[in-house]
């Protein structure tokens, strides 16, 4: 009876960075610059640990062109590890790999095949009766749909189509090399390892049809676990497609419903309960996560008056918890105080007035993009060292701006309701 297993992996970014953490004192900076390399490692040791017989990459091993070789160079030396485990790597580039000009001079191991960009090509492994079927990304954009092309199924083999592509669309990815699901399954193929997708998803299991995500997080919007697919085959049918988890460090969001707290004590208490949580669901990986504050209570007026004394204890609590570590890559606040205030007649309209036009600049694109412009004259006057944030975390991020308009927002009607307590 012919059994045996392989890996799938895709979306590899190696040495990508991780952005959100690394200007943060405390943060472990060289554990999140090693953090790909560090989970391409776990993916090696995975193969030589179960005996796979060979490993797929389907697209995005590196992430552009590289600064130097080095990058190349500790590649070829896990292919190399794999090699001594008589395993053999198949690889498509992704549009990652198009734009990289290194990649395309890189002499790789004997156990590695890196498929034609020009056309489909089959690679036979009789020893398991396999063919795998694949082509490359040529260029950064490729908007045609490849699998077209790809050959008819190899009789008396499990067949494997390797391949880069957003299938009809996902959220967040570029929509290349589009194909339907219902064409790759007329391919009469018994797997399709897919990449390009960060998120693990199987779109279907006859035939099995598989997005295995990346293996490595590596901002707020990667979150959860991350990492490859352990398929096992036996007689030419494909038995368990299992995720196998390789990330060294873990993204998560976190969100706090601090309603009806009356002091910054029990805000304190429920954070604590949320970020143990969030560590103990990453399995003894550090965290770096985006804590959110939300609801309705006294405390809210606090906490959006010294917002940056607030983010700051709450980055020493993260910190103050052990274990592998949690760190705050970002804190928003979505707070309301109790409205106790009355307002006269002629107040409460004005008010009612300004609170429409607030919602209208923040709804309107063209009228945020209006502000937006005004903004960064002001802006551009600042003195240079004031302007050292990231695009995301810079006030003008629209994201953000909409953040400030809900402080604004709050802020005008904490100060007329307390006017209308007071007179």
């Amino acid at each position: 009876m012919t059994r045996f297993r392989f890996i799938h992996a895709a979306d590899i970014h190696l040495d990508s960075a991780l952005r959100g953490l690394a200007r943060y004192p405390g943060a472990p900076v060289a554990e999140i610059r090693s953090a790909t390399r560090r989970a391409f490692d776990n993916l090696v040791t995975l193969a030589i640990e179960e005996e796979v017989a060979f490993v797929l990459l389907a697209g995005d091993l590196y992430d552009g062109d590289w600064k130097d070789y080095n990058t190349g160079l500790y590649f070829i030396s896990r292919m190399n590890r794999l090699r001594q485990a008589g395993i053999r790597v198949f690889i498509v580039a992704g549009n990652h790999d198009a734009a990289s000009q290194i990649t395309r001079h890189l002499r790789l191991p004997d156990n590695v095949r890196m498929f034609s960009s020009k056309s489909a090509e089959t690679a036979v492994l009789e020893d398991c009766h396999v063919a795998i079927h694949g082509q490359s990304f040529a260029t950064r954009a490729v908007t045609d749909d490849l699998s077209k092309n790809y050959p008819a199924p190899l009789a008396g083999h499990v067949n494997i189509g390797l391949l880069h592509t957003a299938l009809e669309g996902r959220p967040g990815h570029e929509p290349y090399a589009p194909c339907h699901a219902d064409d790759l399954r007329a391919k009469g193929y018994q797997y399709w390892a897919l990449g390009h997708v960060h998120r693990r998803e199987v779109v279907a299991e006859a035939p099995w049809i598989v997005f295995p995500g990346n293996i490595q997080g590596r901002h707020i919007r990667e979150t959860g676990p991350r990492g490859c697919m352990l398929v096992s085959v036996a007689e030419g049918d494909v038995e368990t497609v299992e995720p196998r988890d390789l990330d060294v460090l873990r993204w998560a969001r976190i969100e706090v419903d601090i309603s009806g707290t009356d002091s910054t004590d029990e805000v304190d208490e429920r954070l604590q309960v949320a970020m143990q949580e969030a560590l103990d669901a990453a399995d003894g990986r550090p965290v770096a996560a985006r804590l959110r504050l939300s609801g309705r209570c006294p405390v809210a007026r606090a906490l959006r008056a010294r917002r940056d004394h607030w983010i700051e204890e709450y980055r020493a609590l993260a910190n103050g918890l052990g274990a592998a570590g949690l760190w705050l890559e970002k804190v928003e606040f979505d707070v309301e105080s109790p409205r106790t205030g009355t307002l006269s007649d002629a107040s409460a309209d004005a008010l009612a007035g300004l609170m429409q036009a607030l919602d209208a600049i923040e709804r309107d694109d063209a009228a945020l993009s209006t502000l937006l412009a005004e903004l960064e004259s002001l802006r551009k006057k600042l003195p240079p060292e004031w302007l050292h944030e990231s695009d995301e975390d810079s006030p003008l991020h629209p994201d953000n701006l909409r953040s400030a308009i809900d402080d604004v927002r709050e802020l005008l009607l904490d100060r007329l309701l307390s006017a209308g307590d007071a007179s």
